[in-house]
């Protein structure tokens, strides 16, 4: 489409918006439905499409893909009428006996940008809740996941109408900017790097567009001294090495107490061989990098440190072997950029003081995970560490929870959604106080002289 072309299309989901058509709960939860049906339809195609673009198993795409949406759209079909129900609220003393309630408006049109690792995920989850919350939705899904996209494409023009869900191609660097700077969109939802969240957000600011932006960076794991190291080493490897470690969530670095870093590299290796075998990159369970473009970037990591295992790569397969390393400063590239691949630095600490000060170089981190026995250890890092979301004796698995709420703080996103933040994401929370006519007291009105004293009374 030229610039010209999405402004008309853009206005015609503007204006259909305007019709009210997609505000009924009616037609709200219809549509989810029939999503669902035709994930159940392409289910297949999909699972094909993700093995040609990232060579996940049709397991691990129904574990992060498919089924993870499947699971949202099952929790919006029970609970969506209760979540547009309008919300009663105290009142405070001033303005009795009036009542007060929170309706959930919908925002309007809204754009939802995609990333490449979770390249159905991440695209459709977010849809889910601008459906729920009444929007027409603009899609972007990331062109270097291509079979993916196309099958999405193929999916969302044969059961949704342009004027509803839109979806367009492109590069997204002309094509996302051919949209924002020539149509107001009522909201911006975008998953990827920091850098383009960066330049979403300044052109969102030119029109005062809200933004949800979920994004990454260096998500720290520690491992204490009391930790179950057998269990860490394999919960920490199952997640770090899903997708080929192309998962914003993924633990980005270790940093293990002295005393079980040892043990901990055994246990790793361990996992890894029991895991992936001898050679990962003909296993059903590991993945390949997306393109030449970010398997050259990984594999630049290899020379910043000391390998433990793994360490080879075949540039013609796009495979990386699932790497652990150590003596890594803290100054070398591998330490400075997210990841977002099969490559694990380790540390060893002696103090929390110590750890705080390395995490300090990468404050808040979307994720971050412990390891631990004890409660009080527990609560003292949570405490003491700004993250977005985490775990305890876990690492990722977060994510799949829709009770919780999945976004960032600072460099790592600003926002929330999955489940009722969905829906909270995508609708304007309106305020509403109804007071009745019965009961005008002269208090609220002038002239004012002589009532201070009986201010102070309902006011404090």
């Amino acid at each position: 489409m030229a610039p010209h072309s999405f402004t008309d299309a853009l206005n015609t989901l503007r204006a259909n918006f305007k019709t009210g058509v997609t505000r009924p709960y009616a037609f709200r939860i219809e549509q989810l439905k029939k999503l669902k049906a035709a994930i159940y339809k392409y289910e297949e195609e999909l699972h094909a499409a993700l093995y040609t673009d990232l060579k996940k198993s049709k397991e691990e795409s129904w574990v992060t893909e498919t089924g993870m949406v499947i699971a949202e759209i099952s929790a919006m079909e029970k609970e969506l009428k209760q979540w547009m129900q309008p919300q009663s609220v105290s009142t405070n003393l001033l303005n009795l006996p009036s009542s007060s309630k929170v309706y959930h408006e919908p925002l309007g049109v809204v754009l939802i940008i995609g990333p490449f690792n979770y390249p159905f995920q991440l695209l459709i989850n977010p849809l889910l809740g601008a459906i729920a919350a009444g929007n027409c939705v603009v899609l972007k899904a990331s062109e270097y996941a291509k079979a993916t996209e196309a099958v999405i494409k193929k999916m969302m023009e044969e059961i949704f109408p342009s004027d509803y869900i839109l979806m367009v191609e492109g590069n997204g660097a002309e094509v996302v900017p051919a949209m924002m700077n020539n149509f107001t969109f009522d909201h911006v939802f975008f998953t990827g790097s920091i850098p383009t969240g960066k330049a979403i957000y300044k052109m969102a600011a030119e029109r005062l567009v809200p933004v949800t932006l979920e994004l990454g960076g260096k998500s720290p794991c520690v491992v204490e001294s009391d930790a179950n190291i057998k269990v860490a080493a394999r919960r920490i490897v199952v997640t770090k090495f899903s997708n080929a470690g192309q998962m914003c969530v993924a633990p980005d670095y270790i940093l293990v107490h002295e005393s079980k870093k040892q043990q901990l590299v055994e246990e790793l290796k361990k996992a890894i061989q029991s895991f992936y075998g001898d050679a990962p990159e003909s296993n059903y369970n590991f993945g390949k990098i997306i393109s030449q473009k970010q398997f050259n970037r990984i594999e630049t990591y290899l020379k910043d440190g000391n390998i433990l295992h793994g360490g080879r790569t075949n540039k013609e397969q796009l495979f990386i072997e699932p790497t652990l390393m150590d003596n890594v400063s803290f100054d070398a590239p591998v330490m400075q950029d997210e990841i977002f691949g099969p490559v694990l630095p380790i540390h060893s600490f002696t103090t929390m003081e110590q750890v705080l000060q390395l995490i300090e170089q990468h404050p808040n981190p979307l994720s971050f995970y412990i390891y631990t026995s004890s409660s009080e250890k527990e609560k003292a890092w949570i405490d003491a560490v700004p993250f977005g979301g985490g775990c305890v004796n876990n690492s990722s698995w977060h994510l799949t929870n829709h009770h919780l709420p999945f976004g960032g703080r600072g460099f790592s996103g600003t926002g929330k959604y999955h489940g009722k933040y969905s829906f909270d994401t995508f609708s304007h929370q309106k305020a509403v106080m109804k007071t009745p006519t019965w009961f005008d007291p002269a208090l609220k009105y002038p002239p004012f002289k002589g009532k201070l004293k009986l201010f102070k009374m309902v006011i404090r």
